[in-house]
């Protein structure tokens, strides 16, 4: 146990003060990451209940999904993945990297080797016992030269992963990485036993603290509370069923009628009246989460970065905060690094709209004549039609024509993203940097929707993961930001908070703004209040 959890605990069960819960949390150097209404409310007040069965709705989800971790991307997979299975290392509310299936881990003065000690006594929904051979088969899965996990650039350095033993796992990098542990923390990285194929994906026989009983794809799943879990202290619900719904009117009504507990991207443009309804909590909560406006860089016109400024400095995003966020967020700068990030380039000047600039530029591209079609659905993220809209506006008074083509929201996904040359999307983000960096902006990652390819910015990513000095990889990252603002296909013009909506039934801890859910943890630490 965590000295986290077990202050949480001592403070529970009420067998240590608030004050001296909070002197605790100060020695740890972690009081000030955790959220005041959460120290002086109820939440840390309650004792976890078991029992009762937990439903939500989310965005996200098609029938073309697999519980294959591999395949992972909408939030409703993702949060069945959760319910099912574990990573070797955990994301905790404090975006900091705590031991999971892993007890430990240790590393090389250089970051090169890095070992991790398994937990012993594990075991799979099958009664197997959870071995190293396991843990390097599930890493393995996503390095395949077939494999198009995004998680596989991340593994790109991994030269050998070894056993020493059942219950310790060695693996030796190419060059040092100082963010390893939070590598094995990505939701995509989850441990399955060896030799899991096929359509055994589906049966979804993880560690983890619920067993899977129906899986719908892009409909529903229902899972049952696994009995032998070996966090003792997680997994409080006695069932859990998972709704995937798109129409974010659909979900909020779903709320509003009982019909389920909690819904992730409340419409921020009605959550005033959600919040004035009794027995309903909303949260909103600032993390990594950004929206994007990608454009293939490597087809013409999107090819001339003279196309690309034009188009981000057409882009009024004080205007979209305002409308489109109802406040709930902030303006982007056209880099995925949020100010929570560790590296965040504060020192960056904010890019505002500039329809003067923005008609100099696609005047120089030759490009005033040319009519650019956007590609929209409120599948990428609510309210996108209308940010799409807002921006065919704006780019009007810089002389720039804007086609929005109102996609339909059910195969947005598989049938625009990565398939149309300019599309509206969204981002959970990631807790470090290099994550980020690698999964979307990387020459040739598997999600680099814009097929950028930065030399420079490359070589940077590479320098960046191995440099132990701090000082050093701010300046890097810092730099690297510069590069993706002013040269990639990606328009961020929003840094949106997560907006939720749950049941005042419903109990918990600090809330993670590592992704939607409480980090999509939620499945595991919440209760029903007694």
């Amino acid at each position: 146990m965590t000295d986290v959890s077990f202050l949480t605990q001592m403070f529970n069960q009420k067998k240590i003060t608030r004050r001296q819960f909070v002197s605790g949390l100060s020695a740890l150097g972690l009081a000030a990451a955790v959220s005041p209404a959460l120290l002086s409310g109820n939440a840390m007040a309650a004792t976890p209940q078991k029992g009762g069965t937990f439903r939500q709705a989310m965005t996200g989800g098609a029938t073309s999904d697999s519980l294959d971790p591999a395949t992972l991307f909408a939030s409703q997979p993702i949060n069945v993945s959760t319910q099912l299975s574990n990573c070797l290392v955990e994301i905790d509310h404090n975006f900091k990297p705590v031991p999971e299936l892993a007890e430990s881990w240790d590393a090389s003065a250089d970051a090169k080797i890095w070992t991790f000690k398994l937990r012993k006594g594990v075991e799979f929904h099958n009664g197997k016992s959870m071995t190293a051979e396991d843990v390097i088969f599930s890493i393995n899965h996503h390095r395949g030269e077939e494999s198009k996990s995004a998680a596989k650039p991340y593994l790109k350095s991994i030269n050998n992963i070894k056993s020493d033993g059942k219950h310790i796992v060695v693996f030796e990098l190419e060059q040092g990485s100082a963010d390893f542990p939070f590598i094995m923390g990505d939701y995509h990285l989850r441990i399955y036993p060896d030799g899991t194929q096929g359509k055994d994906w589906d049966k979804g026989i993880g560690t983890g603290g619920y067993i899977l009983e129906e899986w719908e794809p892009g409909v529903r799943a229902l899972t049952k509370r696994n009995p032998n879990y070996w966090k003792t202290d997680r997994a409080h619900f006695n069932e859990i069923e998972t709704l995937a719904i798109v129409d974010v009117n659909a979900r909020t009504n779903a709320l509003k009628t009982g019909r389920v507990d909690a819904i992730d991207r409340a419409d921020v443009k009605t959550v005033h009246l959600l919040k004035k309804m009794p027995g309903i909590n909303v949260t909103a909560i600032t993390g990594t989460m950004h929206y994007s406006i990608p454009m293939m860089s490597d087809l013409k016109p999107y090819n001339d970065n003279n196309v690309r400024m034009a188009l981000k400095l057409a882009v009024n995003r004080e205007e979209m905060v305002k409308t489109i966020l109802k406040g709930y967020g902030e303006k982007g700068n056209d880099h995925p690094i949020s100010r929570v990030n560790r590296y965040h380039a504060t020192n960056l000047e904010q890019r505002t709209y500039d329809p003067d600039k923005a008609k100099f530029y696609m005047k120089k591209a030759g490009m005033l004549d040319h009519t650019f079609n956007l590609h929209a659905s409120d599948a990428a993220f609510s309210g996108a039609v209308d940010a799409a809209v807002l921006l065919q506006e704006s780019a009007k008074k810089a002389g720039i024509k804007i086609n929005v083509v109102r996609e339909p929201s059910d195969g947005y996904w598989s049938n625009v993203w990565t398939k149309k040359e300019w599309c509206m999307c969204y981002w959970s983000g990631r807790p470090v940097e290099d994550m980020q960096f690698s999964m979307a902006y990387a020459a040739g990652a598997p999600w680099n929707d814009t097929h950028w390819n930065n030399e420079k910015f490359n070589k940077l990513l590479v320098e960046a993961r191995s440099e132990l000095d701090d000082n050093k990889r701010r300046q890097l990252y810092g730099e690297m930001q510069e590069i993706c603002r002013n040269d990639s296909g990606t328009i961020i013009p929003m840094y949106n908070q997560i907006v939720e909506a749950h049941s005042t039934k419903l109990d918990h801890g600090p809330v993670s703004a590592h992704m939607e859910m409480d980090g999509h943890k939620n499945v595991e630490r919440w209760w029903f209040k007694s």
